[in-house]
């Protein structure tokens, strides 16, 4: 009886071990990721070519690449993945950017700090 009482608690041990370590995990980045800034771009006075930006933020860590062409902005590929992220929002994301050519876009709604860090990485890639 003392043995099955052992292995039971050391079950439900590791089982809140594994809890905590999710969470932290999956809110990691979260508060600061909420609050950073995107700013606008100007991609007409860039050269054509492929530029590459990051941003680090927990899980929502990303890089990019950007690919330039006669001054407008013409593809966004995902070269390192946030972890956890659907491609449904990066695919949003990017249209919008490329649409309107800027990173002054509204976030994918119930996405925000993904949108905010997909945003974050094409600023880096051309503003660097």
């Amino acid at each position: 009886m003392k043995k099955a009482l052992r292995v039971i608690l050391i079950l439900v041990v590791a089982i809140i071990a594994i809890g905590v370590v999710g969470l932290f995990f999956l809110t990691r980045g979260l508060k600061s990721g909420s609050k950073v800034e995107i700013s606008s771009i100007n991609p007409s006075s860039l050269d054509d070519g492929i530029y590459k930006g990051s941003y680090s933020a927990g899980r929502w860590s990303n890089e990019l690449a950007v690919t330039m062409k006669g001054g407008k902005i013409q593809e966004i590929k995902i070269i390192k993945d946030m972890d956890i992220a659907p491609p449904e929002i990066s695919n949003e994301i990017f249209s919008r950017v490329i649409k309107l050519q800027n990173t002054n876009v509204d976030a994918v709604s119930g996405a925000t700090v993904t949108s905010k860090a997909y945003l974050k990485s094409i600023e880096t890639a051309l503003t660097k």
